[in-house]
């Protein structure tokens, strides 16, 4: 197994690197999930893997955020620069990103990012058509999840084993754009989830704040499940992290056990909140104990732990040699001494050294040629293996072995950090479907068959999209909708591999009943859907951005997509479409759903309150799971002119708390009927003011 380090600047590099890290994972000033990283200028970025690369390090570079249509350029010729500089992957979120690079930029290896939100094998399958050979599995995965996937993924799986957890899915939280305007999509999250919460009252808990993971104890287990890479994170923690974290797995792994006591309490001493958790891993999903906060005790860390961190990776620090190499040396009189050098890859040079001298008083002998070839210290190279052919009687001195030795070497180090040849091509120009003013349609999307009244349905929306547990229910209810407006059925965007079965049956049993659409919020589900018939529909949780992504989604068969709601307007004007349009334009804006189901035990309490008053709704959601809900509404009813000339197909209204009779009031409002009311406290998202 690999273990991925992570490197939130040069320094953090060298740290992890020099104290065992097998790979790392560092970001550019720009596009990476962690902007408030120091990260690497494109300069530093060359260096970063010509050092890893001589060092027997793979080195990947994260570009996983998402994109607006004007940073695709600049983004392209920052993709050509890292393809160049001989990267060995690139970590991707966007669905236009993945398209781009593939079709440019075939060569430069791509990595599904946790953004992603690959959750099942259905997931890494369709990460492995669209052209990534690895996925990056969600931290909410239980081992049991994390067996089935690994067992039917047809590519790589990596796999968190220690660092901070997010409350909600990766690449599914909006929480930080809705409320700070810094999206979390797009490297600028101000965790929330670490801020204090009440239920139902203001109060100073801290229920979305997790504790940092910590696998030590399940790596011989996950190396048997099949998991490639066991990944780190905390690029946004000191390079002294690195090097501890990297020094105690990496020695665990090289000995085949699991990190000992005292091991487990200097990493509690780099960095803790209140202790480590496996409980999603452990099945435990909802156990308290998976609760916690840095504390000032958590804060205390000693300086010696420190200071022996960084003399690991200081300049002039030992050199780890982790890099195998064999010596053939063959010496003959009157003729040039001969070296072979070959490295654990099967790169090779052959040198020619100075003729050997017939010996006027001691020859060389073949024991004394091996021990000079076997002195590679100071260098990232280990003498696996040495043998000298020697001609008796010749003479050659120790220092031109060593000189052909240091040479050798350097030319092994030369053929190691040699870019690769890549191809390139530039972007071909996305194809526009021609859009302008015209009627918009409305869709109405509701949690439960009652918000949809009978008095909605005298006069319905043009189509309504309803849970696949809901439709299920009342068959009759669905015959009812189907003889007045299109229908469709909305799958949880969060599918385990262990949940997969129950809802690809019940999505056989949906299509038998008539509906023949489905609302994809999760790449998993495209060919799941695909495979019993369904119509295909984009939801916001594919996070489509920029017009690249939307080509991609019409080329996989999309009816229609929903542009995320972390665009502006004018972000969306300039959108180029192959396919139709639909923009969330009512509703509680989601902000997160969550592994763990929120509440406390006998409370009825459905709202977390922050400390400024707000109160955030809370629902639960499939899976034994919950989603958590703006504090106010979306409401553009009253901005007819502004959303007239976005030139979008559907307006979608999202029905959460909305009784029937607040419902049909939203419909009226929308449709510019008279008596409509508004709401007393509305917000207009993000479409205004944007995300950083």
């Amino acid at each position: 197994m690999e273990l991925l380090l992570p490197a939130g600047s040069p320094e953090g590099l060298r740290a992890a690197v020099m104290n065992g890290a097998d790979a790392v994972y560092f970001g550019l000033k720009n596009f990476g999930a962690r902007r408030t990283a120091k990260n690497f200028t494109v300069s530093e970025a060359r260096e970063a893997v010509t050092f890893c690369h001589a060092r027997g390090v793979k080195a990947y570079i994260t570009t996983n955020t998402l994109l607006f249509d004007r940073e695709l350029g600049e983004f392209f010729a920052l993709a050509r620069e890292i393809s160049a500089m001989g990267a060995d992957a690139v970590l991707v979120q966007d669905l236009g990103v993945l398209s781009m690079l593939r079709e440019c930029l075939p060569d430069l290896p791509l990595h599904a990012s946790t953004q992603m939100t690959i959750l099942n094998a259905e997931g890494a399958k369709k990460a492995a058509q669209l052209g990534c050979t690895r996925a990056v599995a969600a931290r909410e995965l239980s081992g049991d999840d994390l067996r089935k996937l690994c067992a039917e993924s047809p590519i790589e799986i990596e796999a968190f084993i220690h660092g901070a957890h997010c409350f909600c899915y990766s690449g599914q939280c909006y929480f930080s754009a809705c409320v700070g305007g810094r999206s979390g999509n797009r490297g600028g999250c101000a965790q929330p989830c670490r801020l204090a919460y009440g239920y139902d009252r203001r109060d100073d808990a801290y229920p979305l704040s997790l504790k940092d993971l910590s696998l030590a104890g399940h790596l011989r287990e996950m190396e048997k499940m099949g998991v490639k890479s066991l990944k780190i994170e905390g690029r946004l923690k000191r390079p002294e992290y690195a090097a501890i974290t990297a020094k105690i797995y990496s020695q665990a792994l090289r000995d085949g056990r699991e990190p000992s006591a005292d091991e487990m309490a200097a990493l509690a001493a780099v960095f803790s909140r209140d202790g480590f958790t496996d409980g999603y891993f452990a099945g435990e999903k909802d156990s308290p104990e998976m609760l916690g906060r840095r504390t000032e005790q958590d804060k205390r860390v000693t300086d010696p732990l420190f200071a022996e961190a960084r003399r690991s990776y200081a300049q002039g620090a030992r050199e780890p040699q982790r890099v195998g190499v064999k010596f053939a040396l063959m010496v003959k009189i009157g003729k040039p001494s001969l070296l072979a050098a070959e490295d654990e890859d099967g790169r090779r040079v052959v040198l020619d050294g100075a003729p050997a001298e017939e010996a006027r008083t001691r020859p060389l002998s073949p024991a004394e040629a091996t021990t000079q070839l076997y002195k590679t210290g100071g260098t990232p190279y280990r003498c696996d293996f040495a043998r000298a052919k020697v001609e008796p009687g010749a003479a050659l001195p120790l220092a031109e072995i060593n000189s052909l030795r240091r040479t050798a070497l350097e030319r092994l180090t030369a053929l190691r950090t040699d870019l690769p040849t890549r191809r390139v091509s530039e972007p071909s120009p996305v194809t526009e479907r021609p859009r302008s003013p015209h009627p918009t349609q409305i869709a109405v999307q509701a949690r439960t068959l009652e918000q949809i009244s009978d008095r909605m349905l005298d006069r319905p929306p043009e189509r309504i999209y309803l849970p696949v547990g809901e439709l299920l229910r009342s068959p009759d209810r669905v015959r009812d909708i189907m003889r007045v407006t299109k229908l469709a059925a909305v799958p949880p965007r969060i599918v385990h591999p262990t949940e997969m079965s129950e809802l690809t049956f019940a999505l056989g049993e949906l299509r038998m009943s008539g509906v023949d659409e489905l609302l994809v919020g999760n790449i998993g589900l495209i060919e799941v859907a695909r495979e019993r018939g369904y119509k295909l529909r984009g939801d916001y949780g594919l996070n489509i951005t920029n017009s690249r992504a939307l080509e991609l989604i019409a080329a996989e068969g999309f009816e229609s997509a929903t542009l995320s709601f972390e665009l502006t307007f004018p972000q969306v004007r300039a959108l180029s479409s192959p396919l139709p349009l639909e923009l969330i334009a009512y509703g509680r804006l989601p902000l997160m759903v969550t592994a763990r189901r929120l509440g406390e035990n006998g409370s009825s309490a459905h709202n977390l309150v922050d400390r400024t008053g707000a109160r955030f709704p809370f629902l639960d959601a499939e899976g034994g799971r919950s989603e958590i809900f703006n504090s106010q509404k979306l409401w553009l009813a009253d901005k007819r002119d502004d959303c007239a000339s976005l030139c979008v197909d559907v307006f979608r209204l999202m029905l959460t708390t909305e009784n029937p009779r607040e419902a049909e009031n939203v419909l009226a409002a929308y449709r510019s009927e008279p008596d409509a009311q508004e709401p007393a406290q509305y917000t207009r998202g993000l479409y205004y003011r944007g995300v950083e």
